[in-house]
């Protein structure tokens, strides 16, 4: 009964905190890593693919061109190789398009070449307030027209809560075939807790089959009081996520409040600590909990302080621009720039921002298959960017 021992040690826990000491770390992970703004590399171009989207949230490419990109306000569409965007896809789920929330991620099946299937995130409205949820469908053109077809509902986040704020909801497929699904804690002093509970999906990383059923080999899948679906906890709003090319291991960025954005890798079981152990501050200032993990409660292998709120994360893996192969990407969306990350296995040993000219919102980096590197500008009038080398390709 590992979950009724676990809920009663994160309350005491939470009391230790107010008063006592943390277990010091020597750094704050981050801190003494160089931070440059830099130009792109020599020969390398961005151009703009797509235009006049709504505020486009997540990015999905097509095996035969194009892509798939949503839009917050609720509408999917498809995007040529020439970046002819398509009118909205009919059979979208209605969203609660209030706040942070609307259509947020997709992703297509790994066997999406065979089945035609994508998956979609979503603000889902109901009796008690709102949360997130996925639905599947089938990608088809009828007639001239799109359509999200034989769709259902494979996961909802419980319980709903009444919030317009952090819904997580990066969709990650691992090797394996089971599905990531990130979820925010909703930003409310009453909710934040529930990031530490294992009754709740606030704040959590949840892991289901392909159709929503749950893996028998989930870390809580056997505990009494525990929500099966449960992958890992201790997490505020992760908003970017891509697995490890390679480990295969899912590593994701998350929003902390004022200061302690976060990079984890995410391990079953784990807990990564939110709202105990953070490097944020209260908004307007104030301690929330203590700063360095103590043994237990996994510490982030990078932060951020200030802010810089990560969405969206890319492996880079393509020699197409070798001075960026091995790196991770993240968009910055109140840092208005494109993140660079070099890595030494799982520590970052240098941070690049650019694009920082631009004054843009970066919602989604996605890596192509010739190494070129798309990006969602989340704006009323957002766009779709490629940053290409010389002999890179494209859609």
């Amino acid at each position: 009964m590992r979950s009724g021992r676990w809920m009663a040690g994160w309350v005491v826990a939470l009391g230790i905190t107010v008063g006592a000491t943390s277990v010091a770390q020597p750094v704050r992970p981050g801190q003494d890593v160089p931070m440059t703004r830099a130009a792109l590399p020599a020969g390398v171009q961005l151009s703009t693919w797509a235009e006049g989207l709504e505020h486009p949230w997540g990015l999905a490419l097509l095996p035969q061109g194009g892509a798939l990109v949503t839009e917050r306000p609720g509408r999917l569409r498809v995007v040529s190789g020439q970046g002819q965007v398509s009118a909205p896809v009919e059979g979208v789920p209605k969203v609660d398009a209030r706040g942070q929330g609307g259509l947020l991620d997709v992703v297509l099946h790994p066997d999406f070449a065979r089945n035609g299937l994508v998956y979609l995130s979503y603000a889902e409205a109901g009796e008690s307030g709102n949360s997130t949820a996925v639905a599947r469908g089938k990608l088809v053109q009828e007639g001239g027209h799109w359509r999200f077809a034989d769709s259902r509902v494979i996961f909802r986040q419980s319980p709903k809560f009444a919030s317009t704020l952090h819904f997580g909801s990066r969709l990650v497929f691992a090797r394996d075939g089971k599905l990531f699904i990130t979820l925010g804690e909703r930003s409310s002093r009453q909710t934040r807790p529930d990031a530490q509970g294992l009754n709740t999906h606030h704040g959590k990383v949840v892991r289901v089959n392909d159709d929503g059923s749950v893996p028998r080999d989930n870390p809580f899948a056997g505990d009494k009081g525990a929500l099966p679906e449960i992958w890992s906890l201790g997490h505020r709003n992760p908003q970017g996520a891509a697995l490890n090319p390679g480990t295969g291991e899912l590593w994701m960025i998350e929003h902390g409040p004022q200061g302690g954005d976060e990079l984890n890798v995410v391990r079953a079981g784990k807990n990564y600590g939110w709202p105990l152990y953070t490097y944020g501050e209260e908004y307007g200032g104030g301690r929330i909990g203590q700063e360095a993990s103590p043994p237990g409660f996994e510490p982030p292998l990078y932060s951020w302080v200030p802010s810089v709120s990560p969405s969206g994360l890319a492996f880079y893996t393509s020699q197409a621009i070798p001075s960026w192969t091995g790196s991770l990407f993240t968009g910055a969306l109140s840092g208005q720039a494109l993140i660079r990350l070099q890595l030494d296995g799982e520590k970052v040993v240098r941070e690049e921002r650019l694009l920082t000219g631009m004054g843009s919102r970066i919602r989604d980096v996605v890596m192509g298959a010739s190494g070129e590197l798309y990006l969602l500008t989340d704006a009323r009038q957002g766009k779709i960017l490629i940053l290409r080398g010389a002999g890179a390709g494209g859609s």
